[in-house]
C-alpha cells in the first residue's frame, strides 16, 4: 500500500472571505487564528467571551497535491480521514466527493473517479456546528432535555438553544462545569492519501481463548477488503516468528478470515502494582500474486472479568484480573485541552506517568469528552493503567431519529474496532450520569408533566441507544469485554443504591455534606467523587493579572465553572481552616483543603474492600487552567492532592480514622503476599515529644483489609491534648518502612500550631538536587515552591515533624545559584 500523509501546505479561509490563510493539519479554526495573531489567547482572562462568533460561521479549509500516473494506475485510490470536526463536505476539483457529520468516526472515502494527473484540490466546507444543531433543534418534535454544562447562553445561541446533543460532537466543547465554551471545526485527526492494488487489510482483531501456564490460544480475525475473487496466503507471527499461516479464496468486497495460533509459555499483563506488563506484537501478512499488505497490534495476556456475584449485602463489582480480585484505584480522565490537536505525546506521557508514579491501576474516560488517540491507550498497556472506557454520552438525553441512531451505531463499530486489542481496554459503559439525571435529577417528572407520549419517546430512545444499539456493537465486535450501560447504576436500567453496582457521590460538594461522609456512603465500587481547588499561583499568572486576584473577580469568576464554586471552596475552608490572610495564602489553603478531603474517601474506600472495590475521584487533569475537581493543573503541575493520592493509594496503606466513639487503626494489603510488619503507634506533642507510645507485631494478609488497633477515642484522649498532639503511626518490615500517616483530633482551626524553623540543605544529583529539611517544632502543610521555574518535587505540602529529617528530590535542569534565590517553604502556621 501506497500511504502518505496530507499535513503541509494547508490553507484556510472563512467562508465569503478571500483571505486564505496558513493551517495546521491535524489543527483547528481556533488553533489556526490564534497562530495567524487574528484572536487574542482564549485562556486569557475574559477572552473566550470575545470569541463566541467563530463557531456560527463557516469554514473552508484547501490543500493542492499531485497526483501522477503511477498513482492513478492503481486499483483503488482513496483519502483516509481519521477525524473530521464535525460538519465537513468534502470537495475535490469542485466536485462533491461526500459529507460527513460525526467527529468520533473515521471516513475513507474512494476518490479515484475524481482525481486527474497532475495538481489536484482537496478542499473541506466546515459548516457552522451551532447554525446545523439550531436547524436540528428547531426541527425536532419536543425538547430533548440536557444540563446545564451546555452553556449556550455565554456561547451566545440564538434564544439560548442547547444544541449539543443533535451533533455528534465532545460534549464539553460546549461547555461543562470545569471547562469553557469553544466549539471548535476543523480537521482534528490526520488525514492520508492511499493507494492500493488486489485487496488491503482493513483490520485485525486478536482474540484470546484460553490462558494456561503452558500456553494461550488465540484466533487472528483479518478483516479484509479485495477488489476481485483470488486465492491469497494470510500469515500471522510475532516478532518474525511463524504463528500461522492458511491459504484462501478473497472474496469481492469486506470479508472476514480466521486463523487459530498459540503462544507457548505466555506472560501475563498485570496492572500497575501488581506484576509486568509484557506486550506482544503480533503481524498479518496478506499476500495476494505478487503482492502484500499488513498489519499488526500490540498485545498482553491476561484473563478479565467484570464480577457480578449476588451476595449477603447485594451484587459485588469487581474486576478479577489473572483470576485475583484486583481493588481499582483511580481516577476520572478527560480531554487534556479544549483544542485536541494541541496535546502532544509528552502530555500524553505526563498524565499517564502520573496515574503510574500515583499506584493508580485504572483511569475512566469520561463519556462528555473523545474516544482518546491510539497513543493513549498505547502508554496505559505499558504502564498497567486499565481502562473504563465510556461511549461519548453525557449528562443529556439523545434525539431518536434513524439517522441519529445509524450515526451512533457506526460511532460505536468504529471505535470498539480501534481500541479492542489494547489490553488496557477493562470495559465499555455506556454513558455518564444519564440514568441518574433521568431518574434522579427530575427529569422524568419534569418531561411527563410537559407531555406523557414525549416522555415515553424520550426514554425509549435511551434504551434504543443504551440497552440495544451500544451493547449490540459490544457483543458483536469486542465479545470478550464487558459492558455497563450506564455509570452511576446497579444494573441495566436500575438507578445507583449503594449495595449492587457503581455509585457518584457528591453530597461532599452539592450537598456540603462533611468529609467525614467520604467514608461512610461507599458503594460496591466508587467510580466518582471530589472537590474542587483553583490551581497554584504560578498558574493563575498564566491567566490572570494582579488585579484579578480575589475569587470574586471577573476573571476568578469566569475560570470557575461551577454554580456554587467559589462559595462552596470558603465554605468548607472555613470549617476547618482559619480565613487565610490574602490570595496566595488562600491558593495554599484550598490546595490542601482539597487534599484532605479527597483523603477521607481515598482510605475510606480501601478500608471498605472487599465490600467497596473500586475507587476513581474526580479528576486527573484539566483541558485549560481554571478552578476544577482536578489533582493535576492544565499545564499538568500536580497539586497537593496528586501527592496525597500517591500515598492514599500506596500498595499498602496504614490508616488512622474516627468511627462513631472508636478511635481505630486499619491497615489495607494490595499485594498477592502476606506482610509481617511492626505497627509502631504514638501521641507527641508539637515540639516532638512523645506522650504514649505502642508498637506491635502484626500479620496482613494478602489481598486484604483489616483494624489492628481499636480504643473509645474519649478513654483515648482523657490524659491528651488533642490540640497541642498529632497520633502518628507507622508499619515497618524490618528497617523498611511500608507506610506511615498521622491523625489530628482536632480541627485544623482549632490547632495551636507552633512557628517552626524548618532548616533546608541542598545538595547537587543527576536531574536536580536533594532538599534535605528537618524542623524544630510540627512543619504543617510544608509547601516547597521554586517561583516561576520549572521543576517537580518528589514530594510536597506534607506534615514534617520535629527530630525527623526527609529528602525531597526537585526535578529540574536550573543552577544551584537559581534554586538558592527560589526555593521558598511555606507552612499553614504562616496563612492567617
Amino acid at each position: 500500500m501506497m500511504s502518505r500523509e496530507l499535513n503541509t501546505d494547508w490553507q484556510f479561509a472563512e467562508s465569503g472571505s478571500n483571505e486564505w490563510l496558513p493551517a495546521t493539519v491535524p489543527g483547528c479554526v481556533h488553533t489556526d487564528l490564534l497562530t495567524n495573531g487574528k484572536i487574542e489567547d482564549p485562556f486569557y482572562r475574559l477572552n473566550e467571551r470575545k470569541l463566541q462568533w467563530i463557531d456560527k460561521k463557516d469554514w473552508l479549509y484547501k490543500i493542492s497535491f499531485d497526483a501522477d500516473a503511477a498513482l492513478l494506475k492503481h486499483d483503488r485510490v482513496a483519502l483516509d480521514f481519521k477525524g473530521l470536526d464535525t460538519y465537513a463536505d468534502i470537495r475535490i476539483n469542485g466536485e462533491l466527493v461526500d459529507s460527513t457529520d460525526n467527529m468520533f468516526r473515521e471516513y475513507q472515502l474512494d476518490v479515484k473517479p475524481f482525481l486527474k494527473e497532475g495538481a489536484n484540490e482537496l478542499e473541506i466546507t466546515f459548516r457552522s456546528p451551532i447554525n446545523e444543531g439550531v436547524k436540528k433543534y428547531d426541527a425536532y418534535p419536543y425538547w430533548v432535555p440536557v444540563s446545564g454544562n451546555d452553556l449556550a447562553e455565554i456561547g451566545e445561541v440564538e434564544g439560548g438553544k442547547m444544541v449539543s446533543v443533535y451533533t455528534r460532537k465532545a460534549g464539553y466543547h460546549f461547555g461543562w462545569d470545569w471547562g469553557p465554551r469553544l466549539v471548535t471545526s476543523g480537521i482534528w485527526r490526520p488525514v492520508y492519501l492511499k493507494a492500493w492494488d488486489e485487496a488491503k487489510i482493513n483490520d485485525l482483531q486478536i482474540e484470546q481463548h484460553e490462558v494456561t501456564k503452558d500456553k494461550a490460544t488465540f484466533s487472528a480475525v483479518v478483516e479484509v477488503d479485495a477488489t476481485e475473487a483470488k486465492p491469497a496466503t494470510i500469515t500471522i507471527s510475532n516478532e518474525g516468528q511463524e504463528l500461522a499461516k492458511a491459504d484462501f479464496q478473497l472474496e469481492p468486497g469486506i470479508s472476514l478470515y480466521k486463523l487459530e495460533f498459540e503462544i507457548s509459555n505466555p506472560k501475563l499483563w498485570w496492572t500497575n502494582g501488581l506484576g509486568e506488563q509484557p506486550l506482544y506484537t503480533i503481524n498479518a501478512q496478506l499476500n495476494v500474486g505478487d503482492q502484500f499488505a499488513e498489519a499488526s497490534h500490540r498485545i498482553g495476556i491476561r484473563t478479565l472479568e467484570l464480577v457480578r456475584d449476588k451476595d449477603e449485602k447485594g451484587t459485588s463489582f469487581y474486576f478479577k484480573l489473572n483470576g485475583v480480585p484486583v481493588f481499582m484505584k483511580g481516577a476520572n480522565y478527560i480531554p487534556n485541552d479544549v483544542f485536541l490537536p494541541r496535546v502532544t505525546h509528552e502530555m500524553y506521557e505526563t498524565v499517564v506517568n502520573t496515574a503510574k508514579e500515583s499506584n493508580m491501576n485504572m483511569l475512566r474516560v469520561w463519556g462528555g469528552g473523545i474516544y482518546e488517540n491510539d497513543e493513549f491507550y498505547d502508554l496505559c498497556d505499558e504502564a498497567g493503567i486499565l481502562i473504563w472506557q465510556d461511549f461519548m454520552f453525557a449528562c443529556a438525553m439523545f434525539p431518536g431519529n434513524q439517522e441519529f441512531l445509524d450515526n451512533v451505531k457506526a460511532e460505536a463499530e468504529d471505535n470498539v474496532k480501534r481500541l479492542r486489542n489494547h489490553p488496557s481496554l477493562g470495559m465499555w459503559c455506556g454513558n455518564n450520569e444519564i440514568l441518574a439525571a433521568w431518574f434522579g435529577w427530575g427529569w422524568k417528572k419534569e418531561e411527563e408533566a410537559k407531555s406523557q407520549a414525549n416522555a415515553d419517546s424520550i426514554f425509549a430512545t435511551y434504551k434504543k441507544i443504551f440497552h440495544e444499539i451500544l451493547p449490540d456493537a459490544v457483543a458483536k465486535y469486542d465479545s470478550h469485554r464487558f459492558y455497563w450501560s450506564s455509570s452511576p447504576s446497579s444494573g441495566t436500567g436500575i438507578p445507583a443504591d449503594l449495595v449492587n453496582g457503581d455509585e457518584h457521590y457528591w453530597g461532599v460538594w452539592w450537598g456540603k455534606e462533611p468529609f467525614s461522609n467520604y467514608a461512610t456512603h461507599i458503594a460496591r465500587f466508587m467510580s466518582e467523587y471530589g472537590f474542587q481547588s483553583f490551581p497554584e499561583l504560578k498558574t493563575v499568572k498564566q491567566y490572570a493579572t494582579p488585579e484579578d486576584y480575589d475569587i470574586l473577580s471577573d476573571v476568578m469568576k469566569s475560570h470557575q465553572r461551577s454554580s456554587i464554586g467559589n462559595e462552596t471552596i470558603e465554605y468548607y475552608m472555613l470549617q476547618d481552616y482559619k480565613k487565610p490572610k490574602d490570595f496566595e495564602s488562600f491558593l495554599y489553603v484550598n490546595h490542601v483543603l482539597q487534599a484532605e478531603g479527597i483523603k477521607f474517601a481515598l482510605e475510606g474506600h480501601r478500608r471498605a474492600m472487599p465490600y467497596c472495590m473500586g475507587s476513581l475521584y474526580w479528576q486527573i487533569n484539566d483541558c485549560w487552567p481554571v478552578a476544577s475537581w482536578s489533582s493535576t493543573d492544565y499545564y499538568q503541575r500536580w497539586k497537593a492532592l496528586q501527592y496525597y493520592v500517591k500515598k492514599g493509594f500506596a500498595p499498602v496503606l496504614v490508616s488512622p480514622y474516627r468511627t462513631g466513639d472508636q478511635f481505630k487503626v486499619g491497615v489495607v494489603n494490595d499485594k498477592l503476599e502476606d506482610i509481617q510488619a511492626q505497627l509502631k503507634m504514638k501521641v507527641m506533642d508539637f515540639d516532638g515529644k512523645v506522650i504514649w507510645e505502642e508498637n506491635e507485631p502484626v500479620t496482613v494478609p494478602a489481598n486484604s483489609s483489616a483494624d489492628y488497633f481499636e480504643v473509645n477515642e474519649k478513654d483515648f484522649l482523657k490524659d491528651k491534648d488533642s490540640k497541642n498532639e498529632v497520633f502518628v503511626v507507622e508499619l515497618y518490615n524490618g528497617d523498611q518502612q511500608l507506610s506511615s500517616n498521622e491523625f489530628f483530633f482536632s480541627p485544623v482551626k482549632d490547632l495551636n500550631l507552633p512557628k517552626p524553623t524548618v532548616e533546608s540543605s541542598i545538595a547537587a544529583v543527576d536531574g536536580g538536587f536533594d532538599i534535605t529539611l528537618k524542623s524544630d517544632k510540627l512543619a504543617k502543610n510544608l509547601f516547597l515552591t521554586i517561583g516561576d521555574e520549572d521543576g517537580f518535587f518528589s514530594d510536597n505540602y506534607f506534615d514534617l515533624f520535629p527530630g525527623q529529617e526527609v529528602t525531597v528530590h526537585l526535578k529540574t535542569a536550573m543552577l544551584k545559584e537559581t534554586l538558592d534565590k527560589v526555593l521558598a517553604l511555606q507552612t499553614l502556621d504562616s496563612t492567617y
